[in-house]
């Protein structure tokens, strides 16, 4: 019983203490209590530091319409809410070897049957499809941190099961569990004004996922489980053409190479450039130009950014367009493709006012499954992929504290507008949409471990005929509801 008392005292005193990290509004964390060097190994776990989390997540999704095709729904409005949280233990260093394991759970409680799960849309992210399809499960438990880490005066490694960001791939920790990779990493600052990054990653676990899975690789339907395409990247960016068997004809391992530097020497001016690789199937170059101007209390902040995208056998394998449907496309066998997007913020205090916009060529669509979005910062809203052939972005943003007002301190709220132009001769992409979101973010002054995210978003769709072929609008509405509690 003593012990048992002395278990719930540590717990209840883990929880009712001042976060050791930080949840910021695109949802990435900082830790502040990072354990130190030691000498001893039993000191090396001692003076380690918990980190913990819970959570409350909700999706509320409703069509303007529903859709049934053959007797099979394609639409149906849908709610969805999941609690679980994490529990993550960073070890200290013992002559910079450490290492971090975290764990991740989650229980659901959908609108939907078991088998209708593949209707989910933002709320996808709070089950396993392919588990609640197959066996009904609506749980998730997964281990998405494990790795060992060797720490020096500037720069770290990390082996195992990371959370990478990069250009082209984040942890998008949005919903319940991460979006992970399993390999090696190195973060850098040896080079003075230069952060470098780099990665060589192995598997992937997508938010949906439970267990890790190929990191290019799609997984049709085969005669002894028509739920197997949920069992590898279904990533809504995934290119349905670069199935497993293909690869596997090929000998080709869908492995990620990734090196990104930013560099801040000239005064005012950041400058990041991105390679991403996924060796003998295609690659990606970036490079972007962020720039500050002081103006009375006003900062204008000019951003330019250009990505190459070269195909190596990506396209003779898949297709110039990410569904396989190619009608349209002036090179149907190519992924050689470009995108240029720009933006203009207007900061002056708190608040801030952005206008974007985002051209991608009239080549091929943009491959990018990882979560990390090529137009993301410039022109993408909620849930949007606006990275096809031919499809024009132009975005209004508004950031606003609301922090004047009694009660709304300690509230942010962003709105965004975006007007989404795709090429109506291309069958394999949407037709055209407005959207307008709305984001609250607010913190609480005598709670600080409670974070509470709020989000809307409204689809403004536009029926597209061309020749034969109608695409149907995508009008609906959705709102999200998130709460943290870190501890």
């Amino acid at each position: 019983m003593k012990k048992l008392s002395l278990i719930i005292l540590s717990i209840s005193s883990m929880i009712y203490a001042t976060p050791k990290a930080t949840l910021h509004s695109n949802s990435t964390l900082t830790y502040h209590d990072i354990p130190q060097d030691v000498t001893t190994i039993s000191d090396m776990f001692t003076q380690g530091s918990f980190y913990g989390r819970l959570r409350f997540n909700s999706s509320a999704f409703k069509w303007d319409d529903e859709i049934t095709k053959d007797g099979k729904w394609i639409r149906k409005d849908n709610a969805i809410a999941a609690i679980g949280g994490s529990l993550i233990y960073n070890s200290a260093y013992l002559y910079g070897v450490g290492f971090r394991i975290g764990g991740y759970a989650s229980k659901a409680y959908g609108s939907l049957d078991d088998d209708l799960a593949y209707l989910y849309k933002g709320g996808k992210d709070l089950i396993c499809r392919y588990d609640m399809l197959s066996d009904g499960s609506s749980d998730m438990a997964v281990l998405a941190q494990a790795y060992i880490e060797y720490r020096y005066k500037s720069g770290y490694f990390q082996y195992g099961r990371v959370l990478f960001d990069s250009f082209l791939t984040k942890s998008n920790d949005t919903k319940m569990i991460p979006n992970g990779f399993e390999g090696y990493t190195y973060h850098s600052s040896d080079i003075p004004d230069t952060k470098i990054k780099a990665a060589y990653l192995l598997r992937q676990k997508l938010k949906d996922h439970t267990s890790y899975h190929h990191l290019l690789a799609w997984q049709p339907r085969t005669t002894t489980d028509k739920y197997a395409p949920y069992t590898q990247n279904d990533d809504s960016a995934m290119h349905r053409g670069l199935s497993l068997d293909k690869l596997h004809q090929r000998g080709i391992d869908d492995r990620l190479v990734v090196l990104e530097a930013t560099n801040q020497t000239i005064h005012n001016l950041k400058i990041t450039a991105n390679y991403t690789a996924v060796p003998k199937l295609l690659s990606s170059a970036m490079m972007q130009l962020d720039y500050k101007i002081s103006y009375g209390k006003w900062q204008i902040k000019p951003a330019l950014r250009y990505m190459y995208q070269f195909d190596d056998q990506a396209g003779k394998i898949g297709g110039a367009n990410l569904k396989t449907i190619t009608a349209g496309y002036k090179n149907p066998d190519s992924l050689d493709t470009y995108m240029i997007a720009a933006r203009l913020d207007l900061v002056r205090d708190s608040y801030k006012l952005r206008f974007g916009y985002s051209y991608i060529a009239d080549k091929a669509d943009i491959v990018a499954p990882w979560r990390g979005f090529p137009t993301g910062g410039f022109t993408r809203a909620m849930s949007q992929y606006n990275w096809y052939a031919n499809t024009k972005t132009y975005m209004a943003r508004v950031d606003l504290n609301l922090g004047k007002m009694d009660i709304a301190k300690s509230t942010t709220a962003t709105i965004k507008y975006a007007i989404q132009d795709f090429d109506d001769k291309k069958l394999g992409v949407p037709s055209d949409n407005d959207i307008i979101t709305l984001d609250v973010i607010k913190r609480f002054e005598n709670e600080p471990n409670l974070y509470l995210k709020f989000r809307f978003a409204h689809s403004f769709g536009k029926s597209t005929t061309y020749g034969t072929i109608t695409k149907p609008e995508n009008s609906y509405s959705e709102g999200r509801l998130e709460l943290n509690y870190l501890f």
